[in-house]
């Protein structure tokens, strides 16, 4: 198109030597046919066209179908990082330890176990924000859950907070029906802060389709009183478990409460929310793909490096030479 749209440049006037074709001058080699030249570089030029125009078609390579789980539900965890979730009263089968490092242990084999669902992460004391989205990728919310610690959020406690912004994450028009939005909340104390009250947050939830499922942490006792712990009975410092609201919050959305005193009770619980809410196990095919055309695209840009470059000994085109 360039060489027939674009004007010729004007020749120039000046005389010049010219020789006949195929005469030896004294002292020089014998050159190759200018023609025969030109034909080469251009039928490079065409190869190198073509491997781009197949570059452009995006040759791909399609291996054999694999089996690939569909999406179940969005499920969210909201875990307690108040002050009180420090006390070392949770008994594993390797000692005593505090509540939140048994809760990350035991909630990220749960997380684990979620194949097919897009797992969040709220995080909450005296405030609550999302620290992982919504996602398939399960490492990526075990390993901020196990950066979480104490204080982060505050020492207090947003129950209600925490619904409030888990039924803003879980229910927005992208995710599954409603009856597949489930928030597990995991907490040892009772709500005394934040602005929205528990029971209040749980009628929305229950509006919106939100199913919660609440998870009591901690030994017996109540403020004041005394709890288990590695030393016999330890004094508790944060105030008694709020069982009645995290009842009402779990019945008042279609849930269930559970109370986890050590870490069996912990892990059983975990079992039992995958009875309720079982992963889907039905799959769908899927041939995973593979791109072809940088192959093509390369070898493509080799050829017009070959024309271009000097070294090469190919002239330009006669083309290029009229209208560069």
């Amino acid at each position: 198109m360039l060489r027939r749209l674009l004007p010729d440049l004007p020749r120039r006037s000046e005389a010049a030597l010219r020789a006949p074709v195929g005469l030896t001058l004294p002292g020089s080699q014998a050159m190759p046919s200018a023609t025969r030249v030109a034909w080469r570089a251009l039928l490079l030029l065409w190869l190198a066209w073509l491997l781009l125009l197949l570059a452009a078609a995006r040759p791909q390579w399609l291996d054999e179908p694999t089996g690939m789980p569909v999406t179940g539900r969005d499920v969210m965890l909201a875990v307690d990082l108040s002050g009180s979730m420090d006390e070392r009263d949770f008994r594993t089968p390797d000692g005593w330890t505090d509540r939140l490092s048994a809760t990350k242990k035991i909630a990220n084999e749960f997380i684990a176990g979620r194949t097919g669902d897009r797992i969040g992460l709220i995080l909450f004391a005296r405030d609550a924000y999302v620290q992982a989205p919504l996602t398939f990728d399960r490492a990526t919310v075990q390993r901020l859950l196990d950066e979480s610690f104490i204080g982060l959020a505050g020492r207090e406690t947003a129950i209600g907070d925490a619904i409030g912004l888990a039924v803003r994450s879980l229910t927005d028009d992208s995710g599954p029906p409603s009856g597949d939005r489930v928030l597990v909340l995991l907490t040892d104390g009772v709500n005394n802060a934040g602005a929205l009250e528990p029971l209040q947050a749980a009628a929305i939830a229950a509006h919106r389709g939100l199913r919660i499922y609440t998870i009591g942490i901690g030994s017996e006792g109540g403020a004041g009183g005394a709890a288990e712990g590695p030393a016999g009975l330890l004094p508790r410092r944060g105030a008694d478990l709020d069982e009645p609201t995290l009842t009402a919050i779990a019945e008042q959305t279609g849930g269930q409460y559970f109370r986890a005193r050590d870490a069996m009770e912990m892990s059983a619980i975990y079992e039992r929310l995958n009875e309720l809410e079982p992963v889907i196990s039905d799959e769908e095919g899927y041939r995973p793909v593979r791109e072809l055309y940088a192959w093509p695209l390369g070898a493509g840009l080799v050829l017009y490096l070959m024309l271009m470059l000097p070294r090469t000994g190919l002239p330009a085109p006669r083309w290029v030479g009229r209208h560069a």
